[in-house]
């Protein structure tokens, strides 16, 4: 196997892991508060550190702000995330949380002085109906009052998300990976700690092995995903994505009983090939003028 297509299957097995994730968040928030779910996310992902030397390298910092920048996003879109996962359809959550590569068109506008390539707003205004067909807020009745806090939590998680991806890409230019991988962990620690902490109590037994499961599915994800970004391109990585969104949603569906009418599948469709498709036109090279 190529170096290549082993990436791909890292991917694909990455993605995977994250559904796992996000389906455990939702059994684990069913009796404990997310945040302390997020929190001890956070927790585990610190034990990869105490290896030799993977501290030091996580503890390595050149440009301390976007290790900061990062792992604030980061962290604040996780509780977020999580936070959606435990009042809405599991499936729901992570397809907003994951719709964060659209937002890169509007954050173009802003940053770009409102220069954004015409071809990227029909995916994007693709994935904007979709969402709304999922949340409601299209449906006969609906509108933006219609959209509840927990959802309107997933699109800010999605908007944070890509300020932390910015950030990451800024990173990568001089900071290692595991570096990026501890300000993550430990920024997200600290995030989540003061809500997480408010009213503190010790897992039971059910709990303890759901955030087990959630814990090690998060470090398989982050650095399976780590490792294929070296060989695999944006959009690549864009398309395996959403197999989390697809997994995650299955899974509600099929065991959790989660809604899932006509309405909600051409919403999860459009959605994803409006996402699929911005990450598309941004991965495709212009032509030199």
């Amino acid at each position: 196997m190529t170096a290549h297509r082993r990436a791909l299957a890292l991917m694909a097995l990455s993605a995977v892991s994250f559904g796992v994730m996000a389906f455990a968040v939702k059994l684990a928030s069913k009796t404990m508060p997310a945040a302390q779910v997020a929190f001890f996310r956070f927790l585990f992902m610190l034990l990869p550190l105490a290896a030799p030397g993977l501290l030091r390298q996580a503890l390595t910092w050149q440009r301390r702000d976007l290790l900061i920048y990062r792992g604030v996003f980061g962290g604040t879109a996780v509780l977020l995330y999580f936070l959606a996962i435990e009042h809405v359809p599991v499936g729901t959550a992570t397809l907003l949380n994951y719709s964060s590569p659209i937002w890169a068109v509007p954050l173009a506008a802003v940053t770009l002085g409102g220069r954004v390539r015409p071809a990227l707003l029909v995916p994007f205004a693709v994935a904007v109906v979709g969402m709304g067909l999922v949340t409601g807020a299209l449906a006969p009745g609906g509108g933006v009052t219609s959209v509840g806090i927990w959802e309107l939590a997933g699109f800010l998680s999605s908007l944070l998300s890509a300020a932390a991806v910015v950030s990451i890409r800024a990173a990568r230019r001089t900071e290692g990976s595991w570096a990026i991988y501890g300000s993550f962990s430990l920024c997200g620690l600290l995030v989540c700690a003061p809500f997480a902490l408010v009213d503190p109590r010790w897992p039971t037994a059910r709990e303890t092995g759901l955030l087990v499961v959630v814990g090690l599915s998060s470090i398989a994800a982050q650095l399976l995903m780590t490792h294929a970004y070296r060989w695999v391109t944006n959009l690549q990585a864009g398309v395996f994505a959403q197999l989390t969104v697809v997994l995650s949603t299955i899974l509600g569906v099929a065991l959790l009983g989660d809604p899932f009418g006509g309405a909600r599948l051409a919403g999860t469709l459009l959605a994803f090939a409006g996402i699929v498709g911005v990450v598309w036109l941004q991965s495709t090279p212009r032509a030199v003028e």
